[in-house]
């Protein structure tokens, strides 16, 4: 699998009884194809994956798998705090025909740089599949630092690293001491761009829930090197891509694709609603961008 462009972190829809809306999602996964995204995350934590079941996981994985039909790899959410159930899970992920695997770090456990390489050296001995490292810092806990990063890219099939932690000191020291075929993908939307200029290879995005086609433009001119371009895609897409964040991920990207007709405004505790305020300010953005009438 190459590890470049825009890769959408897929949302996990529900009806309103809270069960899983599979047609929902099959017209999800299409729409991302057909406009031309790079790569799928599915189950990630931005599809509520610490709410899913194993059997609601795995059926998640399945449907993406034969929506995209081999057009596009799916990297499957494979991460949690126990470094056993994640192996167990990364297995069968690989049984069932994923291409990836996309492991957060274990949350609240909080360990030490030498558990974190640990653990990733485990999952990545039981699985053939290439792994993506995602450090979130502001939601685990846990900050992947460089040091770590460039010994686990010593790993054959650790392959890549969704860098979340906001840190663009950081970002540039991945970026100066990982090997060259080791991609570093920007977890944050807003970051994708100077992280391309320092030698980033593309975004694992929220955003491009709403807009794949424009995500997906934007990390083609990142790649080709024509940062004009990219800038001003930036520009005009950087209000969604803020109040995406104006409450905690996934709410408020759930509400946008709700609003645009897209899925239900359905969250499974302890994710709720947006507050009328965000939902206010949301809807100015959608209506300002033309997402919205």
């Amino acid at each position: 699998m190459n590890f470049q462009g825009c890769g959408t972190a897929l949302v996990t829809p529900f009806q309103r009884d809270l069960s899983l809306d599979e047609t929902t999602l099959r017209q999800l996964v299409k729409r991302q194809v057909d406009a031309g995204i790079h790569f799928l995350v599915p189950c990630g934590t931005t599809g509520e994956s610490p709410t899913l079941t194993r059997r609601e996981h795995l059926r998640v994985v399945e449907i993406t798998l034969e929506e995209a039909a081999g057009r596009v790899p799916v990297a499957a959410g494979c991460g949690g705090y126990n470094t056993a159930e994640v192996v167990e899970l990364a297995q069968e992920l690989e049984a069932m025909g994923a291409q990836a695997l996309l492991s957060v770090t274990p949350y609240y456990n909080k360990p030490t740089q030498t558990g974190l390489y640990e653990h990733y050296k485990a999952i990545a001995s039981k699985t053939k599949l290439p792994v993506i490292v995602y450090s979130v810092p502001g939601r685990t806990g846990a900050n992947v630092e460089p040091a770590t990063l460039v010994r686990l890219a010593a790993i054959p099939n650790i392959r890549a690293v969704k860098e979340a932690s906001g840190n663009i000191a950081q970002m540039a020291a991945i970026c100066a001491r990982v090997p060259e075929d080791f991609a570093v993908l920007s977890g944050d939307d807003a970051v994708a761009l100077p992280l391309g200029a320092l030698g980033g290879k593309g975004v694992i995005s929220v955003a491009s829930n709403e807009i794949p086609g424009a995500m997906s433009q934007i990390a083609n001119h990142i790649l080709a090197g024509d940062f004009a371009a990219a800038r001003a895609l930036h520009n005009r897409w950087l209000p969604l891509m803020e109040i995406n964040f104006v409450e905690s991920n996934p709410i408020p990207v759930k509400y946008a694709l709700s609003r645009m007709g897209l899925c239900e405004p359905v969250w499974r505790l302890p994710m709720t609603p947006p507050s009328p305020a965000a939902a206010q300010r949301i809807d100015a953005v959608l209506k300002e961008l033309n997402l919205i009438p």
